[in-house]
């Protein structure tokens, strides 16, 4: 297959060797560009120098493992993470949601279904465009509308691919209540059908999630807000 400079630049991070060159093998099979790292330290200094569209990180490997690795990353860059793990408890799902993952697969998977979600993950990122920027003011912050993008004055506010999904939704529909069943819909469209993620605890964490980045006070929600028994509604300035 011919290089392609414009595919998506993929990062897979994983202790088994084996594993790290079927995917990689896979995976630019489908047209994607993939570097692999063979551990979290690795990783880091991959990422130093490169930028990547999507990291594919395994949670159980020596030394620093895959959710603390997440939540570092979490705090510096965009990047979207789907974390591959051996466990797959709801508690482990959760654990990885909250570590800022976009998604979690469970090994053994089929690597169809990880070519499916990546794809999805990729998908839910909105695409930049040169139009105009169109802001939603939320107190002492802004969303640009077209870019996806959440501001805190000069400062960019690090969005998950699952957060920014979630925030095209709300400002799609200011002042309008949206319902949970409506949210997990548009947010399963682009999952396989097998997908527990945005079931109705997952959306619970996902909005207590945003709301931290959101609010002043996430108990007392000003912007994002609870209509009991309805579901969600952006309220900005």
């Amino acid at each position: 297959m011919a290089y392609d400079p414009a595919a998506p630049h993929l990062l897979i991070v994983d202790d088994d060797e084996r594993i790290r060159s079927l995917l990689r093998k896979f995976l630019m099979r489908n047209g994607f560009i993939v570097t692999t790292a063979r551990d979290a330290a690795h990783a880091r200094r991959l990422l130093d120098g490169l930028e990547f569209n999507l990291i594919v990180l395994d949670v159980m490997m020596p030394g620093e493992d895959g959710i603390s690795l997440t939540i570092d990353l979490h705090k510096k860059i965009r990047t979207p993470v789907l974390l591959l793990t051996a466990r797959s408890e709801t508690r482990d799902r959760i654990e990885g949601l909250e570590a800022g993952a976009d998604d979690y697969l469970a090994k053994p998977f089929e690597p169809r279904e990880l070519l499916l979600r990546i794809n999805a993950i990729l998908r839910r990122v909105p695409a930049e465009t040169s139009a105009g920027p169109k802001f939603l003011h939320l107190g002492g912050l802004r969303y640009d509308q077209d870019r996806g993008e959440l501001w805190d004055g000069e400062e960019i506010v690090r969005l998950t691919a699952t957060e920014m999904a979630l925030m095209k939704i709300f400002a799609a529909h200011p002042g309008d209540v949206v319902s949970r069943a409506d949210l997990i819909d548009e947010l399963s469209r682009d999952r396989p059908a097998s997908d527990e993620t945005s079931g109705d605890r997952a959306i619970d964490v996902q909005i207590t999630r945003l709301r931290r980045k959101l609010e002043r006070d996430p108990k007392e929600p000003r912007y994002l807000q609870t209509v009991r028994g309805l579901g969600y509604m952006l309220t900005p300035d």
